[in-house]
């Protein structure tokens, strides 16, 4: 299947690899036919899929630290953005992703692409909650996710990794000064705005440290 073509600055706008700009190629290939079955992305965004969601999740690449060796995409859906950050920089980087998808369909997609494209990636078809201790156990540097919660619930998924000191990057649309005041009804954050996003409304929300807030 021949779908949308990559827009011709990619290499250079994201310093991605020609090896790694083809195996964007394959990934976009089979979302692009998987979507004829089953949802992965908004209908609307298939022809513009590098633009709105590639490159979402390659924005992540001047914030995520090199220093990063096991990285946790929660509700990975259609792989966006930890499995196209891993193919993306994977290799060069040597860190770890680790999709978390509780749809059984979605999990099956998400591993027919990481085999197609080779890329250092494990998939868990479970829900988040379910793996908490197993995922905490193996240290993870960085979480993301991206339309899965409201914040004040995503906090509550993320809560024993970034307990642990893992970073968390979220993708936020243009309602995350709404999102981040409800939150704080519940929890002490330390967040920082990344206004860098594909669309230049929305934005990677950087949090590194959370705690409850104290009830009286």
């Amino acid at each position: 299947m021949s779908g949308p073509t990559p827009p011709a600055d990619m290499l250079s706008r994201f310093n991605v690899s020609r090896e790694s700009l083809d195996n964007l190629r394959i990934y976009v290939d089979l979302l692009l036919k998987w979507q004829k079955r089953i949802n992965l992305i908004g209908p609307s965004t298939t022809s513009v899929v590098w633009q709105r969601h590639i490159a979402d999740a390659l924005m992540l690449a001047d914030i995520v630290p090199a220093n990063a060796r096991v990285m946790i995409d929660l509700g990975s859906g259609a792989g966006i953005p930890g499995l196209v950050f891993a193919i993306a920089y994977g290799h060069e980087r040597g860190f770890e992703m680790h999709l978390v998808e509780s749809n059984g369909k979605k999990a099956a997609f998400l591993r027919e692409a990481v085999r197609l494209t080779g890329v250092a990636a494990h998939v868990h078809n479970k829900r988040a909650q379910d793996l908490a201790a197993e995922i905490a156990a193996m240290g993870p540097d960085v979480v993301l996710a991206r339309a899965l919660a409201p914040l004040e619930n995503l906090l509550g998924l993320a809560e024993p990794y970034l307990a642990a000191g893992a970073i968390g990057l979220f993708h936020k649309g243009q309602d995350v000064d709404t999102e981040l005041t409800a939150a704080t009804k519940y929890w002490n954050i330390n967040a920082r705005k990344h206004m860098i996003c594909a669309d230049s409304v929305s934005c990677i929300l950087e949090i590194r440290e959370i705690s409850r807030v104290a009830r009286l």
